[in-house]
């Protein structure tokens, strides 16, 4: 039997190639869009995939089934609660799809979204109980999928309980439990782990979510847990539902002189190098969004307006066209291109640049009390700020700063901090490109930092 998980670090999603070596036959369940890694390992294993299975039309990246089905021939399923535009055979709850020896099992689980489906696996070779299941976006590791992207919030995380309770959690305890996201991703809450897999058993045992008595306290715990919602998500269950989209995103070199014609029109310029290569000297106006770290699709995505043409910095030519991969995976595609050459070709031409001050987060508490105009500006999440903030500081989460946050002085020196010193990089190019003067870049370290000094801080 063939079971492979392919793991999309920058998103945290899981997809999986499933099948059987000896009949030669295999499918993909939920398939990014760069799909070279399936085809290699289809080659590799002398399969053919001749299926694709989604467990639900996906709210936070850009599916794979149309390049897939383009690239092999293979048939598309979805739930018919999809209402799916592209060519494909629907299911409903019960279905099964076999696979030489491995059979596959829908089970119809909605919560997350109303055709949203879990796949039992039963190798008839072994027995005739499933002994994995691949959960998609209903139950993680440590965490449950969020309610609130296709129907109201109470309403799906009513349905999600029902799911879980009276389809999912009723599997044999030491069924194998894979998910579609792991800890990182939008589609979850704050507890969900990192770890690839776990068991029916154990999440019954440890997940906080299931052991809350009865559905009206899983209810009221799934909604307090709600962050953000995936920026786009409505475009991108457009794209995900509609015509099958084959292409990806063709990013050019660009010259020093174009990129500079390209800013004076409009575009947003995204300096994808380190936030310590930023800091020394950057494009003006450029924000920095890393690639070299977890998340850089969604930052990119809540960042950049929709038909926003954006022009990519980075260390080389290869950092260019990686980001360009990296935003077609969410469904940014209005991509200008990317610096031929790196940053390096922008400073070979004397073109001006800025730059960034930067503090360690240990030496914050010095600098406010040294500084009596510092401004500390916190862009971490609502529920982040709430469990406790720098006394005095003012609060706009980094993905809604759009011009200079209430309660900020732009003529004043302001420090952007959050948790770890991520996402202040992005805020504090935010703010610069707002028009603050000084900003200065919170690193190593955040608000826990300056609680574990000793310093008291403020709770709503």
């Amino acid at each position: 039997m063939l079971f492979r998980q392919i793991i999309h670090d920058d998103l945290g999603c899981a997809s999986y190639l499933i099948g059987d070596d000896d009949a030669g036959t295999a499918a993909v369940v939920d398939p990014r869009f760069e799909i070279e890694e399936y085809l290699e390992l289809a080659r590799y294993r002398g399969v053919r995939i001749e299926h694709v299975l989604e467990t639900h039309t996906h709210a936070d990246h850009v599916s794979g089934h149309g390049r897939l089905a383009e690239a092999t021939g293979a048939t598309i399923h979805v739930h018919r609660a999809a209402e799916a535009e592209y060519p494909h055979v629907p299911f409903e709850d019960g279905w099964e799809l076999a696979l030489g020896r491995l059979r596959v099992r829908a089970i119809h689980t909605p919560g997350h979204r109303p055709e949203h489906t879990a796949f039992a696996l039963v190798d008839t070779a072994r027995g005739e109980e499933p002994w994995a299941v691949l959960t998609g976006d209903s139950l993680f590791v440590g965490d449950v999928a969020r309610p609130d992207l296709a129907v109201e919030p109470e309403e799906g995380a009513r349905a999600l309980y029902r799911s879980l309770t009276e389809g999912l959690l009723a599997l044999p305890p030491e069924t194998e439990v894979w998910p579609g996201h792991l800890g990182g991703s939008m589609c979850g809450g704050p507890d969900m782990d990192q770890k690839i897999c776990s068991t029916i058993g154990f999440e019954l045992g440890h997940n906080p979510l299931l052991s809350e008595s009865g559905e009206d306290g899983f209810v009221a715990r799934a909604l307090a847990g709600l962050g953000p919602q995936p920026p786009r998500f409505g475009d991108i269950v457009a794209l995900n539902r509609g015509p099958l989209l084959t292409a990806g995103v063709r990013a050019a070199p660009l010259s020093a002189g174009q990129v500079a014609h390209l800013v004076a029109e409009g575009a947003l310029v995204v300096d994808v190098r380190t936030d310590l290569q930023f800091a020394e000297a950057h494009v003006p106006g450029a924000v920095l969004v890393t690639h070299l770290r977890p998340g850089f699709g969604t930052k990119l995505a809540w960042v950049a307006e929709p038909a926003e043409p954006i022009v990519f910095i980075g260390r080389d030519d290869a950092d260019g066209l990686r980001a360009a991969r990296l935003a077609s995976s969410v469904g940014v595609r209005t991509i200008a291109g990317y610096l031929a050459g790196g940053m390096t070709t922008w400073r070979e031409e004397r073109r001006p640049v800025a730059r960034m001050e930067r503090v360690a987060a240990e030496d914050l508490p010095a600098l406010i009390e040294s500084e009596p105009a510092l401004q500390v500006l916190d862009v971490r999440e609502d529920r982040e700020w709430d469990a406790g903030h720098v006394p005095g500081s003012a609060h706009a989460p980094y993905h809604a700063i759009h011009g200079v946050p209430d309660g900020i002085d732009a003529g004043l020196p302001v420090a952007v901090i959050c948790a770890s010193g991520q996402r202040s990089g992005l805020g504090a190019s935010l703010l610069m490109r707002a028009g603050a003067r000084e900003v200065i870049h919170v690193v190593d370290g955040g608000v826990g930092t300056v609680e574990r000094l000793g310093r008291p801080l403020e709770r709503a």
